[in-house]
């Protein structure tokens, strides 16, 4: 069974960054995508980064040029540098990891932007 789990989350300011970490049971390289998502209350799940194991990455719209999302193969962990935080980026943000056909996600870690 692969375990996800991500770390790092807090209570930040506007304009303060954070940096999330997913670190996934296994060989990173037997995920074909690792990614992050969020869902802030009443909203539906987004895709906010994703990242292939060739390192291609993917980015939504709203966090292009703020987000950097990042892996260190040797601990099969994946990054998310966020900067320039804004109360709307105020969600739960979930990893997943896709090997094969199966998805795998973590429990989720809270980022709340408030002054």
């Amino acid at each position: 069974q692969v375990q996800v789990v991500e770390s790092g989350g807090g209570l930040v300011q506007p304009g303060g960054s954070l940096r999330l970490s997913c670190a996934a049971s296994g060989s990173i390289f037997s995920f074909r995508t690792m990614g992050w998502y969020r869902q802030a209350p009443g909203k539906q799940r987004e895709l906010v980064a994703d990242i292939t194991s060739s390192g291609n990455t993917n980015y939504a719209g709203s966090v292009k040029g703020r987000f950097t999302i990042s892996r260190d193969n040797a601990k099969s962990t994946v990054y998310l540098q966020m900067n320039s935080l804004n109360p709307e980026d105020t969600a739960v943000y979930y990893c997943n990891a896709i090997k094969r056909l199966d998805v795998y996600w973590g429990q989720g870690t809270q980022v709340t932007v408030s002054s």
